[in-house]
């Protein structure tokens, strides 16, 4: 995910002549262009008998056919481009600063930044007065990721109309969070409110008279921020890595008790990203570019020592990227309190259900920059998590529980999440894929197991996978697993209508890195590569240079169980602009199926998430305002794919500088909660609806229908979509 404080990684910075995989899969006999292109896995030619094309044919006839019980049923809405923003009056400078929905269909404001969500909330001033504790009991800023979990009505039916929705926050725009911005008087208060305004947001909300609406005075509604008690569970908790000062927290600063904490706490969340949820109903919050909330006021250490190169490897900086808290917070300040970074970076565990209940980091799950996390639960109970690590040339990642899932006793899976093993995906040429696991005993590409591995060494193998899972990338890059063009939401194929498979879907959002390079370069195998500054070639995972508008990648596992280590997989789409004046056009306009041609071109894939009807739903995260590279493909959007045949549709489009991000839906399919982030991005703070001023401009009145909706700043919201004649989304 990009955003105001951190790294824009949406932006062609090189324009690489290297020949793209394209260009070689041009060349090669027809029958193997037809695979490659077609997307058929290896497994499924085997079966067709290998690369002949009448079996390759059939293969395709039989592997196209939809197994959505109703097919999607909309028509697309326009590309919400500049053009289009101009032809209704609007500025040649922008998209069109509402959101839009097909006909047929009604988008309502549900929850805004700066809404009350629980007792004691004040309402949204509209000029960024209120205080840290204000914020603290609102809707955090900038949503991100989220999940409905419905309450139980009647004989423990789950309800449709009333439940608790867990949002992220994932990160703050100081300009539009301060009345004057945070360049001048910057102080412990405005850190306090910022920190406010990151992590989670729980929230009831329930539909009455056909309207949904907060329940603002409900006993579930929290806030889960910076400086919220965690606890640390699974192998890595207690580890002297993630051991640190202990500091009284209070409103005017942090101060040093003098003492050390034991490594099993820590405060806070940051950066929640993507999201997941667990087949017990909890909600997997995913940390993701943690790293820019650190920074220090003298300098850090160097590569030679063990912290220094954990830094380098995770893109800490001492200047930090675009927050100051480090300034005010000692806590945020690496120099004085080195070990605080290793306690983010992990999948966070919340009980909805259970407001006094704690945060718990589980350490097993590895510690990167997660994006999301998908559970599947095969035939026999095996319970998996399947990660993507959002940078440039970073790994997707695969958690197995060691224990079986219980679907009588939520209970007793509760900490099933502690104990299993963490793998990194390589992906070969074939079209074949391998789960490699990072154990101590896992033997690296240069013939030393991890345990002799000196990134790694402990007095025992306790302490050697409680530095694997700290160090996760290096052990990743130790036994060579393969870059991918920033792994971000993962998505798994509901088994329904006849579909059996376990098929896993991921969003490969951009690489400008790729093929970038006459020389390239891979993350070096000693864990040394400075974050996100490897220039790797292509490869059949990754097959474009200059890889602007991203693509989906999908694997089968082996013998339809989550505990396999073998794997299919292909390409489910490369997304693109047919219209592009780039060159060589083979490399930018990709191969979205949609009609006509062109009608549902999307760039930049990120969010990903399948309803229980076996519908794709893809969010983009591009630049947000039509410009440079997407002049033809315009704003941000959310498009349907059906994942048998890749027919493709677009959905919505966003306002104008937003990124469309976070998706979930009541059990009955009739009710599709959305998310919009940063409408008018990088607005400053003396004229903060330079770019933007949604929803107040689409909305007059918030949910209730009656109180005034405030206008003065764009707002990341919530917004929920009903069909009109009350059917179910995207029928």
């Amino acid at each position: 995910m990009k955003g105001h404080s951190h790294p824009k990684n949406d932006v062609s910075l090189n324009r690489s002549g290297n020949e793209s995989i394209l260009d070689v899969i041009d060349r090669v006999e027809l029958s193997r262009r037809g695979f490659v292109r077609g997307g058929i896995s290896a497994g499924a030619l085997a079966a067709a008998g290998g690369l002949s094309l009448g079996g390759l044919m059939s293969t395709v006839q039989a592997a196209t056919l939809s197994t959505l019980t109703q097919p999607i049923g909309f028509d697309n809405v326009p590309a919400n481009t500049r053009a289009r923003n101009v032809s209704l009056g609007g500025a040649a400078t922008a998209v069109v600063d509402r959101l839009t929905v097909p006909t047929g269909y009604t988008a309502q404001l549900l929850v805004a930044w700066g809404d009350p969500i629980m007792p004691g909330g004040t309402a949204f001033a509209g000029d960024a007065r209120e205080t840290a504790a204000q914020q603290a009991r609102q809707y955090g800023m900038h949503t991100d990721g989220m999940h409905f979990f419905p309450l139980q009505g009647t004989a423990g039916a789950a309800l449709s109309d009333r439940g608790i929705l867990c949002a992220n926050n994932e990160y703050t725009h100081e300009d539009l969070l301060f009345p004057d911005g945070q360049a001048a008087g910057y102080s412990i208060a405005k850190t306090r409110k910022s920190q406010a305004a990151h992590g989670v947001s729980v929230l009831e909300v329930r539909r009455s008279a056909g309207k949904w609406s907060v329940v603002k005075n409900s006993p579930y509604g929290r806030r889960i921020t910076a400086n919220t008690l965690c606890r640390i569970s699974g192998p890595a908790a207690g580890h002297a890595l993630l051991k640190t000062r202990k500091y009284t927290i209070s409103d005017s600063g942090s101060t040093d008790t003098g003492l050390q904490s034991d490594g099993t706490v820590a405060y806070g969340t940051v950066n929640n990203c993507a999201n997941g949820s667990t087949p017990w109903g909890t909600y997997l919050t995913c940390e993701e570019n943690w790293n820019g909330n650190f920074g220090a006021r003298s300098p850090l250490p160097g590569t030679n020592t063990e912290i220094g190169k954990l830094y380098n490897r995770y893109g800490v900086v001492a200047a930090g990227f675009g927050y100051r808290w480090h300034e005010t917070d000692d806590r945020f300040d690496l120099a004085q309190n080195p070990n605080e970074a290793n306690l983010f970076g992990w999948v966070v565990e919340i009980d909805p259900m259970n407001p006094s209940a704690a945060p718990v980091k589980r350490t097993a799950l590895g510690r990167f920059k997660h994006e999301s996390a998908q559970h599947v639960v095969d035939a026999d109970n095996h319970v998996a998590l399947y990660m993507g690590d959002d940078e440039r040339n970073e790994y997707i990642y695969k958690f197995v529980c060691a224990g079986k899932f219980n679907p009588t006793n939520k209970a007793a899976n509760r900490d099933l999440l502690d104990s299993g093993t963490l793998y990194v995906a390589r992906f070969a040429a074939d079209g074949t894929g391998t789960w490699l696991p990072l154990t101590p005993d896992s033997v690296g590409v240069n013939g030393v197991a991890l345990r002799d591995n000196p990134n790694f060494s402990g007095a025992d193998d306790a302490e050697v996978l409680a530095k694997i899972l700290i160090k996760t990338r290096m052990a990743a890059d130790a036994v060579g697993a393969t870059m991918m063009d920033r792994p971000e939401w993962t998505g798994v194929r509901p088994r329904v209508g006849g579909y059996s498979e376990i098929e896993v879907y991921c969003t490969l959002t951009n690489n400008n890195r790729r093929g970038s390079s006459a020389s390239p370069s891979a993350n070096a195998i000693d864990g040394s590569t400075t974050a996100a500054s490897a220039r790797p070639a292509v490869d059949a995972a990754n097959p474009r240079a200059d890889n602007v508008y991203g693509h989906i990648i999908r694997w089968r596992e082996q013998d339809k169980t989550v505990t396999a280590t073998r794997f299919t997989w292909d390409l489910f789409a490369q997304a693109g602009d047919t219209a592009t004046a780039k060159s060589p056009a083979s490399r930018y306009v990709g191969n979205i199926n949609d009609t006509p041609d062109g009608s549902a071109d999307y760039a930049a894939p990120d969010g990903l998430w399948f309803d229980p009807f076996g519908r794709l739903w893809v969010q983009t995260d591009q630049v947000g305002d039509g410009s440079g590279d997407f002049v033809n493909v315009g704003g941000n959007m959310m498009v349907c794919a059906d994942p048998a045949t890749g027919q493709t549709r677009r959905f919505l489009t966003g306002p104008n500088k937003c990124e469309v991000t976070g998706i979930t839906m009541t059990p009955d399919g009739k009710t599709l909660f959305v998310g919009i982030q940063h409408p008018g991005e990088d607005a400053l703070y003396t004229n903060p609806t330079q770019f933007s001023n949604w929803p107040q401009n689409q909305w007059s009145v918030e949910a209730d229908g009656v109180t005034p909706l405030p206008a003065g700043r764009p707002r990341s919201a919530v917004v929920v979509i009903t069909k009109d004649n009350g059917g179910i989304i995207g029928t």
